[in-house]
């Protein structure tokens, strides 16, 4: 995931501490933080206005619907009309093609698909010409809108930073793996009402708690373990290839080292570009990453604290393969791919975006998740690595609606069941 731990049920941030605090370091004072920019500020690129198709005309649903059965589904127009341009169709064949295996053996927590409506779909995609690709999902795929239809995709990307392998002078913002005792729990064994839903902790005793916050581990919890994989240069540079979920490391002597989400720590991810806006530090239009960045670095101690509100805490695992990769476990596109809720989305499914910013609109692939990314027609668009790629998803946020593409078998049952 790219983007974080889907399953994971989070914190509302209200209860009381149940246990004793973890273990931290003399002084418990938070991690300083030295800013040494590793990549270039830059600036958000400017958006490109564009005008959305409206969402479908749809029945008011509970706000409480928990997955995309239970929010309603619509019949959408067929593809073939809703005027996708060939290359990003071949983009999005390649990506889905790629998928396939995944989708296949996966099952589908949103209610929508079975692993063998799949099937023909992925036989076919097998040695589909690519310059062909839009006659391929016009076959195979009808549509369908979940909800009102109401669309929100912000961006992210593969950041390079700077970082080292070894802990040396000017890299000691440690990156660590999972820990051994950070453990999953599949709620569903013990209660049919809790199927899908996940939480981790930590044993305590005969006790199962929250795991250590990023605060907690800021502090020095998890010190003394042997857990770190690298070190990097910049601390917000890095707390945002957390965001991202995964990134590149530039190395001292010049080389690369690809890190790839492995865990995350079970407490629910806070956006501090929110949190600034609502206190009026930032203002609309400087809450973009690159703005956030630029308010981090003005004031380090005043940084430091801020960060430390997201109590989010992303655990990474060297990648040495094709990266970086996604939900299901194969390499996510850039512009080819989406992060999306598994409970309302099926995780492999092209996604058809219209927004009132033109860069995203188009034919996606939903091969990732993401700890912020949660609800019907929320989706996070993967724009690769680079220079561009960082100025377009660093200030996305674009509005509008949203067709999930699904096998017709699908549908018809769907349609069957009312």
């Amino acid at each position: 995931m790219l983007s974080g731990c889907t399953s994971v049920i989070p914190d509302s941030g209200n209860r009381p501490a149940t246990t004793a605090p973890a273990p931290t370091r003399p002084g418990a004072a938070p991690r300083p933080y030295q800013p040494r920019p590793s990549e270039g500020g830059g600036i958000a690129a400017k958006p490109i206005p564009a005008t959305p198709r409206p969402p479908l005309p749809a029945p008011i649903v509970s706000t409480d619907a928990a997955t995309a059965t239970t929010s309603g589904v619509i019949a959408g127009p067929d593809f073939a009309k809703l005027g996708v341009a060939a290359e990003q169709a071949a983009a999005a064949l390649a990506a889905f093609r790629i998928s396939c295996p995944s989708i296949q053996r996966r099952a589908d927590v949103s209610g929508l698909t079975q692993g063998a409506d799949w099937t023909e779909s992925c036989d076919a995609a097998k040695n589909w010409n690519d310059s062909d690709a839009a006659a391929f999902f016009t076959r195979y795929f009808g549509t369908v809108q979940i909800g009102a239809g109401t669309a929100f995709v912000t961006g992210y990307y593969e950041p390079e930073i700077a970082g080292s392998r070894t802990k040396r002078a000017g890299y000691d913002i440690p990156i660590y793996r999972r820990p051994a005792d950070l453990v999953d729990v599949d709620l569903g064994q013990f209660s049919d009402e809790l199927k899908g839903k996940k939480i981790r902790g930590r044993v305590e005793g005969s006790n199962l708690v929250q795991y250590y916050d990023r605060a907690t581990i800021e502090s020095g919890a998890l010190e003394g373990r042997a857990l770190e994989i690298a070190y990097a240069a910049d601390a917000a540079e890095f707390f945002f290839l957390q965001v991202q979920g995964s990134g590149r490391l530039r190395l001292p002597d010049g080389g690369i080292m690809r890190i790839g989400y492995d865990t995350q720590n079970g407490r629910g991810y806070v956006g501090i570009g929110k949190l600034l806006l609502d206190r009026g530090e930032l203002q609309r239009g400087q809450a973009s990453m690159q703005g956030i960045l630029d308010y981090l670095r003005a004031d380090p101690v005043r940084g430091a604290a801020v960060m430390n509100e997201n109590p989010s805490w992303v655990f990474f695992r060297e990648i040495t393969g094709p990266g970086p990769l996604g939900a299901l476990g194969v390499p996510v596109t850039g512009r080819a791919s989406v992060a999306a809720d598994p409970n309302f989305v099926p995780l492999g499914a092209p996604v058809f975006l219209s927004l009132d910013r033109a860069e995203p609109n188009g034919l996606w692939i939903a091969q990732d998740t993401g700890g912020a990314i949660k609800g019907a027609n929320r989706f996070d668009s993967f724009w690769g690595a680079g220079d561009e790629a960082r100025a377009i998803a660093g200030g996305m946020a674009a509005r509008g609606s949203a067709l999930i593409l699904l096998p017709r078998a699908s549908i018809a049952r769907l349609i069957a069941a009312g």
